[in-house]
């Protein structure tokens, strides 16, 4: 990140701006679609970040891009951002607001992984019981996949973690094998 307090800053500014609009949704719905705008185009991010390009020029062409696509409180931001020389910490400032966004909803996410992809039946059981043990109301679910761990899940909500991968233990057995530790249970 390249500067958190300016990134963290702004993005209140935005979400408190939206939330006295009434327009909190709508400009959620933007920050979506700029932060996969912005992890889809290399272009448009080296646009952000280029010191070369005037700030009326990357107006100019970032209107052209999200033109009916993001609201005018996201248009007007956004034009404001670069006519103060902010438009580089526009990624920070998009992913600052999701944050604060989840937490102004409570909205806890909850991340997965598993080696393959998992039904919806099993999402659904998964959400269940995080919901029922952890005490949340609202769960969002960042699955991925990851053939690394072999098998099983590794399941995050918030600071706990809970590695049930077949990786992990092959992991712990390797190390009672190196600390030999079934040889001294034997002696």
């Amino acid at each position: 990140m390249l500067n958190p307090r300016v990134a963290s800053r702004y993005a209140k500014s935005l979400l408190d701006l939206a939330a006295e609009k009434g327009q909190l949704e709508p400009v959620h719905a933007d920050m979506l679609y700029l932060q996969q705008l912005i992890k889809g185009s290399r272009d448009f991010l080296g646009l952000l970040r280029s010191p070369v390009i005037k700030a009326d020029t990357k107006i100019k062409a970032i209107n052209a891009v999200t033109a009916g696509k993001v609201s005018p409180i996201t248009t007007v931001f956004i034009e404001l951002m670069t006519s103060k020389a902010r438009e580089a910490v526009l990624p920070e400032i998009i992913t600052s607001f999701i944050q604060q966004y989840k937490e102004h909803k409570g909205i806890q996410t909850v991340k997965l992984t598993t080696a393959v992809p998992v039904s919806d039946a099993l999402k659904n059981e998964i959400i269940a019981q995080v919901k029922k043990t952890g005490g949340f109301d609202k769960l969002e679910l960042e699955e991925t996949v990851d053939p690394n761990i072999i098998g099983g899940f590794v399941l995050q909500a918030g600071d706990k973690l809970i590695d049930a991968s077949i990786a992990y233990d092959l992991k712990n057995i390797s190390r009672q094998f190196e600390n030999n530790d079934f040889i001294y249970k034997v002696r």
